[in-house]
C-alpha cells in the first residue's frame, strides 16, 4: 500500500499522460478507504468519470443502475462474502465490452478461482504502482 500512496502523491505534483478529455466510467470496488480514495481521485484526475463501491452490495447497485460502465477496477477480498471475481462474472455476462482489472494483496486467490475472468483479465498485486495501473487501464480500453 506504501507504493500506492507515494505513486500517488507523486502524480498529483507532476502529472501524467493519460487523456485529460477521456470520457470513460470507471467503477472501483474496494473496501480500504484509503485506496479507495486514492485510486478515485487518480482517475478523476485523469479525467474519468469515477464511481465508488465499497463492498459487493454497492457494487451490485451501482451495476443495476448505471447504463454504461467501461472499466471496473475491483479487489478481490471484500466484505459481506462477495468477492471481485463473483462481482466480475456476472458484470461482463451482462455486459461483454465492460473491462475489468483485479487488484489484490493476494492475486493467487483470483487465479486459484477457476473463474475464466480471473484467467483473462489483468491482475494488480499491491501494492502496485500509479504507473503499472495506467498501463492497464491503457491497455485495455485502447
Amino acid at each position: 500500500m506504501h507504493a500506492v500512496v507515494v505513486m500517488a502523491a507523486i502524480y498529483k505534483i507532476k502529472g501524467s499522460s493519460m487523456s485529460a478529455d477521456a470520457e470513460n466510467v470507471v467503477l472501483i470496488v474496494e473496501d480500504e478507504p484509503l485506496i479507495l480514495m486514492l485510486l478515485a481521485d487518480y482517475l478523476s484526475g485523469e479525467g474519468y468519470r469515477v464511481l465508488k463501491a465499497e463492498n459487493g452490495e454497492q457494487a451490485f447497485e451501482i451495476l443495476a443502475t448505471k447504463p454504461h460502465l467501461d472499466l471496473m477496477i475491483t479487489d478481490y477480498r471484500l466484505p459481506g462474502g462477495v468477492s471481485g471475481v463473483q462481482i466480475a462474472e456476472p458484470a461482463v455476462m451482462l455486459r461483454p465490452e465492460l473491462k475489468v482489472i483485479f487488484i489484490s494483496g493476494y492475486p493467487a486467490e483470483i487465479l486459484d478461482s477457476g473463474s475464466p475472468i480471473a484467467l483473462k483479465a489483468p491482475i494488480l498485486a499491491k501494492p502496485f504502482t500509479m504507473e503499472t495501473l495506467h498501463s492497464r487501464i491503457q491497455e485495455l480500453l485502447a
